[in-house]
């Protein structure tokens, strides 16, 4: 017997309506459909775009809320460095950590910063979010280089914030490490980035011992490990370090907007034990001693790892 198709069969039998064969559907359009922007440019297809990742109102109220803060912030700010007492110094904590809450970056502390002062902490350096982590948990001022005092706004928050600008001029190192010297005298904690530049998240690059050379005016050298190990509420892998690490030649503004939208941000601060600058011989040995201390820290944290502060050099010893 041979196998017959439905419409033979129903054509062989009598009184059965004839059924035709269904032919294909033509599309009415002939060509398909292609969506564009509604504003042409590259500039405004970030922004613009159908659903680029993250969200756009979030990250333009983010931003708003951040100037509002820095706004109000630089007034007290301004009356506070002409009034004696240690509020100059105690104010920027509180700034930074509303500028935290106010981006929706959750700050994880593991051990705890000196209390002594002067304190050198000294950290690895991946992001410009570094000086806003930093100082939401150490009453500490920063070093920048001397560009950035001619940055608007941002130059006048750090001069606010009592920062000391370094110029790469070999005629002006001396001056420079002797103004340094004399604010850790006179009692002001500074945190130092000996790695000379941002890295790109994965790795921490080596330590330059002459970012040391003011340590022995410190009571006290802390080493400090950041790590940027949350996203959306999970772990961080290699393809989502660049949402915070800014480095190369990258713009600030379209990585602040990049990371503004994002959600479940978290980093983790690991403060190891604090150390005299006497424990260790020389400048040398002890940005050794540093690099090590902060990279580990940083391995452990990046793969998910418990970390824990390491000892100081004299409980190693």
């Amino acid at each position: 017997m041979t196998a017959e198709s439905p419409t033979a069969v129903a054509r062989a039998m009598p009184g059965m309506p004839r059924i035709k064969p269904a032919k294909p559907r033509r599309l009415s359009r002939g060509n398909p459909l292609r969506f564009r922007p509604w504003i042409p440019g590259r500039v405004w297809g970030d922004v613009m775009g159908e659903r680029p990742e993250g969200g756009r109102l979030r990250a333009i109220r983010r931003i708003a809320t951040v100037l509002l803060i820095t706004l109000f912030a630089m007034a007290i700010q301004a009356a506070l460095l002409l009034l004696p007492g240690n509020a100059k110094r105690v104010f920027p904590i509180w700034y930074y950590r509303a500028v935290c809450w106010a981006i929706g970056l959750k700050v994880r502390t593991l051990g705890a910063p000196s209390g002594v002062h002067p304190t050198l902490f000294v950290a690895n350096h991946s992001s410009w979010l570094d000086i806003v982590v930093l100082g939401s948990q150490a009453q500490a001022c920063f070093v920048s280089k001397a560009e950035v005092g001619r940055w608007p706004l941002i130059g006048w928050i750090a001069k606010l914030g009592r920062t000391v600008f370094v110029s790469r001029a070999r005629g002006r190192t001396g001056s420079e490490a002797n103004e340094l010297r004399a604010r850790l005298n006179a009692g002001d904690s500074f945190v130092l980035f000996p790695e000379g530049t941002t890295s790109d998240g994965g790795r921490v690059l080596p330590f330059r011992s002459s970012f040391l050379a003011v340590a022995e005016a410190a009571a006290r050298v802390q080493p400090v490990t950041v790590v940027y190990d949350r996203l959306h509420g999970l772990p961080t892998c290699r393809r989502d370090r660049p949402v915070f690490a800014w480095y190369g030649d990258m713009e600030t503004g379209s990585h602040a907007w990049r990371l503004l939208r994002r959600t479940g941000t978290r980093v983790t601060i690991l403060f190891h034990d604090d150390f005299a600058p006497a424990a260790l011989p020389d400048r040398k040995a002890m940005a050794a001693h540093i690099e090590r201390v902060v990279a580990e820290g940083a391995a452990a944290l990046r793969q998910n790892r418990e970390a824990r502060p390491a000892p100081g050099p004299a409980a190693r010893g």
